[in-house]
């Protein structure tokens, strides 16, 4: 005779938040990002021009010093996870170049599929590839050193913390 496991919800809950970020570091990258996905974060001019879409098109949600929204890591009332920190308190650096293209390209509701919902809109429509990238630029470029240097390791083939 077998017996049923009954989980209580908040750690099924938990499981499934906790397999959510482990997606991105295997989804399925678009053609796009196969080719020369690279930030630039030491290119000066290139930084600017990010800085300046990301204050025009992030900055209200992800904030104007990259802080993200209060309560970043808990869903809202509507279910969804309020716009996470870009600086180095947040998660995004532990992502590599193409993931991070790749979720501001085309939104993390249509990379996870299946019905997932977020505030966060993909922006093929509205930003070029080149803006796009120097947007992660300026991004990288407000991390500390270390950061970056561990951020490079992801896009090396290094490990995933």
């Amino acid at each position: 005779m077998h017996q049923k496991l009954i989980l209580p919800a908040s750690i099924v809950l938990g499981v499934s938040l906790l397999a959510v970020p482990g997606y991105f570091m295997f989804a399925p990258k678009s053609p796009e990002t196969v080719l020369a996905i690279e930030l630039r974060p030491d290119d000066e001019a290139f930084v600017a021009l990010g800085s300046q879409i990301y204050a025009e098109s992030c900055a209200s949600c992800h904030g104007a010093n990259l802080e993200g929204q209060a309560g970043w890591q808990r869903r809202n009332a509507l279910g969804r996870l309020p716009a996470p920190p870009h600086d180095e308190f947040g998660h995004t650096w532990h992502h590599a170049d193409a993931m991070l293209f790749d979720l501001t390209k085309y939104g993390p509701a249509a990379l996870i599929g299946e019905g997932y919902e977020s505030d966060m809109p993909g922006y093929e429509d509205t930003l070029t590839d080149e803006e796009i990238l120097a947007v992660l630029s300026y991004i990288k470029s407000r991390w500390p050193d270390e950061i970056r240097r561990q951020h490079d390791g992801f896009n090396t083939g290094g490990s995933h913390h």
